[in-house]
């Protein structure tokens, strides 16, 4: 099947949405609750697997499509919106946190790209999203957001979010980086990916970085966030009450205080 060739523009800087123009019949498929506006003119339908379309084996092909999406933690369904009208209509896209939206020209990177499994936010009609295993184990055990990634496939447009600032990379042949397992947005199959240990306990334990890396040789290209989601939900989570406190009662004194460490004190002990 035929890609859908679409116009876009990507608005805002931290807070970023993409508007997807379509002409009558073209179609965009979407992430589950990605969608801000469209016009009136687009109509939605919600699909099992990844709205691709393109399942030769019927109703296998289309539990195949939707497992994969599933062991990838992305819902069962996806959501085309079709531009049924006459005339040019827009479909818009919103991040789900601060970032940056990535297009991707599939035709131009060979064809197929890895990305993280939270990454995918939409593509033109005709994208294939698959899942991507890696073929070390040890990867798959201490890679975290490594292990068990998306793969695009198809040579149309797809848009990848990104945490903070996105930084892209060539590695020519045999260029390694080693990058927080964390910080890989997306990757060309070219690049070989494995998982390096830290080397040093104490590097490990006190250095704050974990006691592994991502170690990236070219060639190919990788694109890399500096701020994944998984670290900023770290410091939120770390900052927030714990005990449904406001944010004066989550220091040192509403720590005591919620102990009962000053509870007598406070109380003033038993009256006689």
């Amino acid at each position: 099947m035929a890609m859908d060739v679409v116009d876009f523009e990507i608005k805002g800087s931290e807070m970023q949405f993409v508007e997807v123009e379509l002409d009558p019949g073209e179609a965009a498929v979407g992430e589950a609750g990605s969608m801000m506006f469209m016009d009136a003119s687009i109509a939605m339908d919600t699909v099992f697997g990844d709205g691709s379309q393109n399942q030769a084996g019927g109703i296998f092909g289309k539990l195949l499509g939707a497992g994969k999406r599933l062991v990838t933690g992305e819902s069962l369904f996806t959501t085309v919106y079709t531009n049924q009208g006459s005339g040019k209509a827009r479909v818009a896209f919103a991040a789900p946190y601060p970032g940056k939206i990535i297009p991707m020209d599939l035709r131009q990177l060979g064809g197929s790209l890895i990305c993280q499994k939270d990454a995918f936010l939409c593509a033109a009609r005709g994208v294939s999203l698959g899942i991507f295993f890696q073929r070390k184990l040890g990867v798959g055990f201490f890679g975290g957001e490594g292990f068990i990634m998306q793969k695009l496939d198809g040579d149309g447009l797809a848009f990848v979010h990104a945490g903070g600032t996105v930084v892209r990379r060539e590695l020519s042949a045999g260029q390694t980086l080693l990058i927080d397992t964390g910080c890989i947005v997306a990757l060309t199959p070219s690049v070989n990916f494995e998982i390096q240990y830290v080397g040093k306990v104490k590097t490990a334990l006190f250095g704050g970085e974990g006691l592994f890396l991502a170690k990236v040789t070219g060639p190919g290209t990788v694109w890399l966030q500096s701020l994944p989601f998984s670290r900023l939900a770290s410091r939120v989570f770390a900052a927030a009450p714990q005990r449904g406190g406001s944010k004066e009662e989550s220091g040192l004194f509403g720590g005591l205080a919620a102990g009962g460490l000053l509870g007598g004190v406070l109380g003033g002990g038993d009256d006689d």
